[in-house]
């Protein structure tokens, strides 16, 4: 399952239900982590893990998500005209914290 970090400030308005969308850049790094997830015509729903920071003591939710490329919302945090990978949250299944072991 792909774990994306995000900021404090994203988390808790995805977790309250606020924002509806994350927003990652269209670049190879994304690209290799999208290529088997992403259905340009909406087939797939796939799980990914939101994570509060890098912490080891993070709070995470698990989102069911649609992966389009699209113009994201600049108060949502995205840069005006600006091509993204955006992950429309359709539902969110669980609120944990995840502790790390090194």
């Amino acid at each position: 399952m792909l774990v994306l970090p995000i900021k404090k400030k994203w988390f808790d308005m995805i977790k309250s239900g606020e924002k509806k969308e994350e927003y990652r850049e269209i670049k190879p790094y994304y690209d290799s982590r999208f290529k088997n997830i992403y259905y340009p015509l909406g087939g797939k729903q796939p799980d990914i893990i939101l994570r509060n920071g890098y912490s080891k003591n993070s709070l995470s939710i698990k989102c069911k998500v649609v992966i389009i490329k699209g113009y994201g919302k600049p108060e949502w945090g995205a840069e005006p005209n600006k091509l993204y990978y955006v992950l429309k949250i359709l539902s969110m299944e669980e609120i944990w914290k995840v502790i790390m072991k090194y």
